[in-house]
């Protein structure tokens, strides 16, 4: 398994008894990110990733740009846009912990950046 072949999966429902992701599977699918890190926010662990950009309008554009993603695969992260920088906080609510769409998005949101960079040029 890749970066792109987990950006192509799509989110499955989550459900109230599903369990939060064994340390062994957050390690080997956060290996296949870059700059992603798991921290912890109010006993919950996260994905955690900021995104640089030139500057507010296209960290804006990357923000509308996850969101639609966000939409389309009913898994919605927390995202914070200032300026020249958005970060982006994943974990799945239902469970209060990681699950593998958090992963996807995570990656969804990698292509997306990447993207945006390209577009810029």
């Amino acid at each position: 398994m890749n970066l792109a072949s987990l950006a192509d999966e799509s989110c499955v429902p989550s459900r109230k008894d599903s369990l939060p992701l064994a340390e062994d599977a957050r390690v080997e699918l956060l290996s296949l990110l870059e700059d992603w890190r798991i921290a912890t926010h109010d006993e919950v662990d996260r994905l955690v990733r900021r995104f640089q950009f030139a500057n507010f309008a296209e960290a804006l554009a990357f923000t509308n740009a996850v969101g639609a993603i966000a939409e389309s695969e009913d898994h919605h992260p927390a995202l914070l846009t200032e300026w020249g920088r958005v970060e982006v906080a994943l974990w799945t609510h239902v469970i209060g912990g990681l699950h593998r769409n958090d992963f996807v998005m995570a990656a969804k949101c990698d292509r997306a950046y990447a993207e945006t960079l390209s577009a810029e040029r």
